[in-house]
């Protein structure tokens, strides 16, 4: 999509610190990271959210699942690390773009505020 801004930064329109990169997924530095390690993970296929997960797209979001494993050990997160992601308004997604946080490198808190 011409106007998201995850399509814009896999396609390098717009500037990203990355951390892993194959044909169906990309995998950045958050701008704004709540945890030492926030790496945000999409697919390059343009899917808005959860909710649009089909079929037809659900291969790039299980590739994504294979290489969380190796992101998080490239990041060092020996210990674990908490893998998120928000849908819809009420869900608080900022970025119509499905993609999934994974944090780490501190404990992190039991319970969401």
């Amino acid at each position: 999509m011409s106007d998201c801004l995850f399509c814009k930064i896999i396609a390098r329109q717009i500037p990203s610190s990355a951390v892993y990169e194959d044909d169906a997924v990309y995998a950045f530095r958050d701008i704004a990271p709540m945890a030492p390690v926030h790496v945000l993970i999409v697919p390059k296929e343009h899917i808005a959210s959860a909710d649009g997960i089909n079929a037809e797209n659900s291969a790039s979001v299980a590739r994504i699942f294979e290489v969380i494993p190796k992101i998080a050990a490239a990041e060092g997160l020996t210990n674990g690390y908490r893998v998120i992601t928000n849908c819809g308004e009420d869900g608080c997604q900022s970025v119509k773009h499905l993609h999934f946080h994974l944090l780490g490198g501190k404990k992190l808190p039991e319970t969401m505020a």
